[in-house]
């Protein structure tokens, strides 16, 4: 554990012209005193460690000393190519892997070339869950990270509809979409790869036995395909609205973006009174009356007449809240 911490130590210094004790406990997540005890142990070890006094002072190397220690390994070089997801890589425990990869990578740069990460980390974040969400993060989402990136068996319990099953998976990727966690996994019994949401699993214990992955297998084709395949299985119902110019344009914000493009663009001509008759395909009567409520009157539902009289009945209760104007709210 020290010794680790040591060699953090270094990197940092070499990454930057001068530290203070403050900066770099924060950094290491210890005392100063730690700091300075470190200080001592590198210097006695040969490293050239100095201190400058005073208000403005800090931790310098000197003599333009070079470490030998910035080769990356296997975990710090895959997890340097996910620095830019700090969320996913804190709940998947590999924060520490991509902090040493980005240290090591800041040692071998250029001095005039090492505030490179600080000036992209500024200007570019991604935020992957929606608004108005507060994402779980999966408590087996670890031990399934540890088997994806160790090509590892993992014998797991899954909550499928109303009983739990007992799988042998081979984990090829995870997912991040919208704030929940996928795996991407080949099932041991049936040999295809199939998608498990990670907040299901009850129990997942990563094995010694490692599995040979399909070299072939493409995660970001494959989640494209297998996602499209989804959206289809579960828009089964075709909801005929007639839209003003405001309901076109505010549709795709409301329902399905890909499928009520597709809709607009298989639309014939505007009435005379600019209005588009699109039939767009919808997952049920509940959710597609939660999405048009937000279309308010730029949208009139044709058919299903299930859906049609349900909007209708929530038109005539909201406006017998609203009383006509000059007069006073019902008490």
């Amino acid at each position: 554990m020290r010794a680790a911490r040591l060699i953090r130590m270094v990197l940092l210094l070499q990454s930057r012209p001068v530290m203070s004790a403050a900066e770099l406990a924060r950094e290491l997540e210890v005392s100063e005193r730690t700091i300075t005890r470190d200080a001592q142990a590198l210097s006695e070890a040969g490293v050239p460690v100095y201190a400058d006094r005073g208000r403005t002072g800090g931790y310098r190397l000197i003599g333009g000393y070079r470490t030998r220690l910035t080769g990356l390994g296997r975990s710090e070089a895959e997890a340097l190519f996910l620095s830019g997801l700090p969320g996913a890589l804190r709940e998947m425990g590999l924060q520490d892997v991509a902090s040493a990869a980005r240290l090591k990578v800041s040692a071998a740069l250029l001095p005039s070339l090492r505030d490179a990460s600080a000036s992209a980390a500024q200007r570019f974040h991604l935020d992957a869950p929606g608004w108005y969400q507060e994402p779980q993060t999966p408590q087996l989402l670890p031990a399934m990270a540890e088997a994806v990136w160790g090509d590892r068996v993992a014998e797991t319990r899954y909550a499928r509809r109303d009983r739990e099953v007992e799988r042998r998976l081979e984990p090829y990727g995870l997912v991040l979409k919208t704030g929940l966690w996928y795996v991407c996994a080949r099932a041991a019994d049936s040999g295809d790869v199939r998608v498990y949401r990670l907040d299901r699993f009850s129990a997942v214990t990563v094995t010694d036995e490692s599995f040979v992955r399909d070299e072939e297998f493409d995660l970001p084709g494959f989640w494209e395909e297998r996602a499209a395949d989804f959206l289809r299985s579960i828009l089964r119902m075709r909801v005929v609205l007639r839209l003003t110019p405001a309901g076109v344009r505010t549709l795709p914000r409301v329902a399905d973006q890909a499928a009520s493009r597709e809709a607009l663009e298989a639309a014939g001509a505007p009435d005379p009174d600019g209005r588009v008759t699109v039939s767009v395909p919808m997952e049920s009567v509940e959710v597609a009356y939660t999405q048009l409520l937000g279309l308010g009157a730029e949208a009139e539902v044709l058919e299903p007449l299930e859906l049609r009289e349900l909007i209708a009945d929530t038109a005539r209760r909201t406006a017998e809240l609203y009383p006509p104007p000059g007069e006073r709210p019902r008490q």
